[in-house]
C-alpha cells in the first residue's frame, strides 16, 4: 500500500510544474512566514527533485536573521548541522558539514510523500525522521502540497506531525 503510494505521488509531483508550482512554492513562503515567523530556531531540510521547494524559505530564515539547522545522515539517523557549507550526502542529497547540534530546536520542517488525516506521515521508506521527532520537543511540520492528502493506515512507528503546511494552508492535527 504505501510502495503504491510512494509511487502515485512521486507522479503527481513531477507533473506539478510551471507556473502553478511557482505560485503554490510562493504561496508556502507566504503560508509559512505567517505561521512560524516568530520563532527562532528551524531545522529544516533542502528540497530536491520535485518537492515543495525549501529555498526560499531557508533564505528569509536567513535574511531574517533566525538559526537554521539542516539534517545530515549519520548511520542509521539524522542530526541537525548548523546551515553553511554543504557536500553531497549518502543519497546524493545535499548535507551540511560541521558539527552536529544537540540543543532543542523550536520547529522541525519533514518531507513528506503523503499525508493523512491523522497527521501521519508517508517518507522514502528509510525512517529517518521518524527515529528523529520521537520523544523531541519541537513542533513538527510537513510541508508539501495540498494534493498530498491520502487515506492510509499508519504503522507502528509513524511519529505523528502537529501540522502539514500547504500552498492552501495549515492544517493542524489533533493529538
Amino acid at each position: 500500500m504505501k510502495e503504491e503510494l510512494r509511487h502515485k505521488l512521486k507522479i503527481k509531483r513531477k507533473y506539478f510544474q510551471g507556473v502553478r508550482r511557482q505560485v503554490a512554492d510562493e504561496n508556502i513562503l507566504f503560508n509559512f512566514l505567517s505561521a512560524y515567523g516568530n520563532f527562532q530556531s528551524f531545522f529544516i531540510y533542502k528540497s530536491f527533485g520535485d518537492e515543495a521547494t525549501t529555498s526560499l524559505i531557508i533564505n528569509a530564515l536567513i535574511e531574517a536573521g533566525k538559526e537554521v539547522f539542516l539534517p545530515r545522515v549519520e548511520g542509521e539517523n539524522i542530526v541537525p548541522v548548523p546551515f553553511g557549507q554543504t557536500v553531497k550526502g549518502v543519497f546524493g542529497i545535499e548535507e551540511p558539514v560541521g558539527q552536529a547540534y544537540v540543543g532543542d530546536i523550536e520547529v522541525t520542517v519533514v518531507p513528506l510523500l503523503a499525508v493523512n488525516e491523522g497527521g501521519y506521515r508517508i517518507g522514502y521508506g528509510k525512517g529517518f525522521y521518524d527515529r528523529y521527532l520521537k520523544n523531541r520537543k519541537t513542533r513538527k511540520v510537513g510541508l508539501g502540497y495540498s494534493f498530498q492528502i491520502e487515506n492510509f493506515i499508519r504503522e507502528d512507528w509513524d511519529e505523528p506531525l502537529d501540522e502539514f503546511l500547504t500552498e492552501k494552508g495549515i492544517y493542524s492535527f489533533e493529538k
